[in-house]
């Protein structure tokens, strides 16, 4: 197993608190890929991914078809994905993602949350090299999949790890390769259950009890901002 199977094994993440948050969060990513790439699913791969997100968090079809209607609409919410890196305390990496039609608004929250947990805001790229930046795929199990031979398959188009988790095929593969992976899958009959992206640190830093508890509580700021889309970090 390589380094995304034991960075997934341990990563301590929480999720989001309800439905509506998730609903929320989805609701944007909608909006800005349809602004991105069109408000047909057939054409638009990230559309059709993020419409099946929506089907297997139990969204309903509704708030589906009306953030595509708005964001197709003729004063759309101009939703942009913005990205953050700073540090938290104990020298922990953290980059945050944002779905936001006030960037002013929320770098402000972010900061703020950063600055009362004694960390700091940093500029673009001051972290953002510590982590790989891919693409993550959740696939329902085939009846007697041969996972090797679908992972020769998919090293040809940038996909890198294949394993097993809770009855699901997990794809780890590099972030330019989303497209040609969703595409391989489709064609070849597979069902996808989730997909998305995720950063995976190069290097993790290992803190003592008390000292993880000061991040969960700086984790826990961002989740509850309704601009946060992922939060990721290099803490072990």
């Amino acid at each position: 197993m390589g380094r995304a199977f034991e960075y997934r094994k341990a990563r301590k993440l929480k999720r989001w608190g309800n439905m509506a948050k998730t609903f929320t969060k989805i609701g944007r990513e909608i909006s800005i890929a349809v602004r991105n790439g069109g408000p047909d699913p057939a054409g638009n791969p990230r559309l059709r991914m993020l419409i099946q997100n929506a089907k297997t968090a139990n969204m309903p079809k509704e708030n589906v078809e009306r953030a595509i209607k708005k964001a197709t609409g003729k004063d759309p919410s101009d939703y942009k994905t913005v990205v953050y890196e700073g540090y938290a305390p104990h020298g922990i990496a953290v980059l945050v993602e944002t779905a936001t039609d006030n960037p002013t608004r929320t770098v402000a929250n972010v900061r703020s949350y950063f600055n009362k947990a004694g960390g700091a805001l940093g500029t673009s790229g001051s972290v953002d090299y510590m982590f790989e930046h891919k693409c993550v795929f959740k696939v329902k199990m085939k009846e007697k999949p041969d996972l090797e031979e679908l992972e020769l398959e998919l090293i040809d188009i940038g996909g890198q790890e294949v394993f097993v988790e809770d009855d699901l095929i997990i794809i780890y593969g590099d972030f330019e390769a989303f497209g040609p992976i969703q595409k391989y899958l489709e064609e070849n009959g597979y069902e996808i259950e989730n997909a998305d992206f995720e950063r995976i640190p190069q290097n993790t830093r290992k803190l003592s009890a008390e000292q993880a508890e000061d991040i969960e509580k700086l984790l826990v700021r961002f989740e509850e901002d309704d601009d946060v889309t992922n939060v990721f970090h290099n803490m072990a």
